[in-house]
């Protein structure tokens, strides 16, 4: 299979660093900030039908990050979630809402991130190629 390339507008923002606590029915939980989700709510809409193809199994991904400042930190794993399946829970099992370049994005075995500047045009540059199962070789002989 030749590899997925997309490209996603606009300046990922850091999960990490964007956090927010709430109380939730009495608990406090902690969820993305007002900026993270509009950036997910934006790239999903960006993602072409012909790159949502559910891989499953392994796969590598390279990000070419470009910021529209050198202020915020390198952190991919926003885009990581944009390009996942989206579910929702009916009762006791889980129903697909949209689906994603892969299923889960802890199918991500392999990544490369590169971190760019372009002041006019901030966005994702990203590859996606499914990989082949590393122990192929010692499962033939069993």
């Amino acid at each position: 299979m030749n590899p997925l390339q997309l490209t996603i507008l606009g300046q990922p923002c850091s999960k990490a660093n964007s956090r927010q606590i709430v109380v939730i029915g009495g608990r406090p939980k902690v969820i993305k900030s007002k900026p993270a989700l509009e950036y997910e709510r934006a790239a999903l809409l960006q993602i072409p039908p012909r790159a949502r193809v559910m891989l499953e199994g392994p796969v590598s991904v390279t990000l070419r990050l470009f910021y529209a400042t050198e202020l915020p930190d390198l952190d991919e794993s926003i885009v990581l979630d944009v390009l996942q399946a989206r579910y929702r829970r009916v009762g006791d099992r889980r129903e697909l809402v949209q689906r994603g370049v892969y299923v889960n994005d802890r199918q991500v075995r392999e990544k490369h991130v590169y971190h760019g500047i372009d002041r006019a045009n901030p966005r994702a540059e990203i590859t996606v190629q499914p990989l082949q199962a590393q122990q192929a070789d010692l499962l033939a002989g069993v």
